[in-house]
This record gives C-alpha cells, sequence and structure tokens, in this order.
C-alpha cells in the first residue's frame, strides 16, 4: 500500500511540496486549503504533470480534512506569509490560531501520523502543535535547520568557489535571527573553514546566513521563500518514509539536552520511520553554548506570549 502525505496550505511552500513528494514517487499527496478550488486545482495541475514527468502518485485537492485519513505525514505550511519589515514574531498569534485548528484536524483524521511543521515562527509552532496533538515528542518535527544549514552551505561554496556538495555544514538554534551557524564544524571536504576564509568572512557569512530569509523577502516584496523551504521539507519526509535515517538538523523538543527544558530548538536528529528516533548532543564550546541559550530564550519569550494571550 502506498503512503500518504497531507500538505496543509495550498499556497506556494505547500504546492511545491506536493510537487516534490509527487516527483520523487514518495507518496500520494492530499493538499488541504480553507481556499476553495486553490488546492483542487493545483493538485489537478501537479497531477496532469505525471504523464510527462513519468511519475504515478494520486493528488487530491480539499477543503476539509476527510480526504486526508490515515496520512503517514502530515506537512503542515498553512499561515500568514511575512511581509518585507515584518518580523516572524508579528506572525505569532495568528498563525498560532491557524496552526492550532488545522493539527486539531489532522490529528482527528491522522492519530498516528508524524507532524512536520514548516508555519513560522517555526518553533513556537512546533511547541504548539505538540500541545494540541498530545503526540509523543518524535512525532512532532519542524522544518528549519535543513534550510538554514542549506543556505549556509550555499553561501559558504559561493565565496569559495566550490560544489555546494563538498561543503558539510550544521546549523542549530530556533529559526530566526539567533540561529547559530557551527563554524567550528564548518569544512569542505575536510578542510576546517577557519583554514580557507579570514574571521570577517567567515562573519559575514554567518550574519548572510541568519538574514536569508529577510534577504529573499526583501526581493519577492509579496511573499517569502518557498523553492528551498519545501526541498528541505521533501528531504525530511524521504528520511522517514523510507527509514533512511538521516542526520538533519531539525525543530525537536529538548527536555534536558543541552541544558535546555521543553522547548523545539533546532538540534542535529536521527530521521527514520518513528520520526525523530535520537537527538545528538554535541560538546559546544562556551561561545556556542551561549548562542544557542540565548536563541532557546528567544523561543520561550514567543511561547511565554501564546501561553498569555492565547491561553494555551
Amino acid at each position: 500500500m502506498r503512503k500518504k502525505v497531507t500538505v496543509v496550505g495550498a499556497g506556494n511552500v505547500g504546492a511545491n511540496c506536493a510537487l516534490r513528494i509527487a516527483d520523487q514517487e514518495l507518496a500520494d499527496v492530499v493538499l488541504v486549503d480553507v481556499v476553495e478550488g486553490i488546492p483542487q486545482g493545483k493538485a489537478l495541475d501537479i497531477l496532469q504533470s505525471g504523464p510527462i514527468q513519468g511519475y504515478d502518485v494520486q493528488i487530491t485537492g480539499a477543503n476539509n480534512y476527510e480526504p486526508t485519513a490515515h496520512s503517514d505525514i502530515v506537512v503542515i505550511t498553512a499561515g500568514f506569509p511575512r511581509k518585507p519589515g515584518m518580523s516572524r514574531d508579528d506572525l505569532l498569534l495568528a498563525n498560532y490560531e491557524v496552526v492550532r485548528t488545522a493539527t486539531e484536524q489532522a490529528v482527528k483524521y491522522s492519530p498516528n501520523a508524524i507532524l512536520i511543521l514548516v508555519t513560522n515562527p517555526l518553533d513556537a509552532m512546533c511547541w504548539t502543535a505538540y500541545q494540541v496533538s498530545k503526540f509523543s515528542k518524535n512525532r512532532v518535527i519542524g522544518m528549519a535547520g535543513v534550510l538554514d544549514t542549506a543556505r549556509y552551505r550555499t553561501f559558504v561554496a559561493q565565496e569559495l568557489g566550490v560544489s555546494m556538495e563538498n561543503v558539510s555544514a550544521m546549523v542549530l538554534g530556533g529559526h530566526g535571527d539567533t540561529m547559530v551557524p557551527l563554524v567550528r564544524l564548518t569544512s569542505v571536504s575536510g578542510i576546517p573553514l577557519t583554514e580557507l576564509l579570514d574571521q570577517a568572512s567567515i562573519d559575514r557569512l554567518v550574519q548572510r546566513t541568519r538574514d536569508g530569509g529577510a534577504e529573499i523577502v526583501r526581493y519577492l516584496k509579496t511573499g517569502s521563500a518557498y523553492y528551498a523551504p519545501s526541498a528541505a521539507t521533501v528531504e525530511m519526509v524521504e528520511s522517514i518514509l523510507k527509514d533512511k535515517k538521516k542526520v538533519l538538523p531539525c525543530s525537536a523538543l529538548l527536555e534536558g539536552e543541552y541544558g535546555i527544558n521543553g522547548l523545539f530548538v533546532g538540534v542535529p536528529v536521527k530521521l527514520g520511520a518513528n520520526g525523530i528516533e535520537k537527538i545528538y548532543e554535541l560538546k559546544l564550546t562556551d561561545d556556542e553554548k551561549a548562542q544557542l541559550e540565548r536563541s532557546a530564550a528567544a523561543v520561550k519569550e514567543l511561547v511565554d506570549v501564546i501561553q498569555q494571550k492565547a491561553g494555551a
């Protein structure tokens, strides 16, 4: 029997997730959106690419969650996008309501699914889905670290004029201005980045990584990134559905790891058929630890706002 993935939100990120999942023949896809006609039209369009691209999966568009029943994975991309000058925090309460509703409906029809959150502010939305779903922590995962790391690797490769495939890197922390690219562990075919670039260049690349989403928002003016976010999400989907056990930086609930408790923060995890199968606790330097704690504190501020204002 084929695997089944529900993608909530038929905007640019969601539609591209559906297309990439179909293109790789990972699963049948149900695309859900509140706007009538949009998920149905996009699903039909993706379906009609099948004979040309050579994939054989079912793509269904829906405005309710009944067709999503028995999904293996539910990807939640729905929410309001960032506009120029808007911080991720501005989105908080509006997207809290969107994610709360989507999680309730998804869980009702697919109680055994794994949830992958993409909606911003990412780490706070993971916390929301975890609270609402009552799922075990291995089944609620946030997509951010894969994207942030891809951006970081891209910038390093561009700077050095080398293949992106040769750049090995890891970005920890919350998805936002406080993320922590681990320079110490960044290498190009095993050569430490610190031997290839001076500190000023490294600092510039780290800052550009932190501003990666905002840079694209500035260019687009009426939307935010979607090609790389959807690629990052589908890498996670593939690792789970194929039980590949890839080690990827994802937002996970920490319960004492890295000295952090009760918050979703980006850390390296093993992704397999059971979702998060292991959290890797790296030995951080004092400076890296301080950065990660700052990042976790920024996530906590958002969660506190949700608890106060939304009564969650």
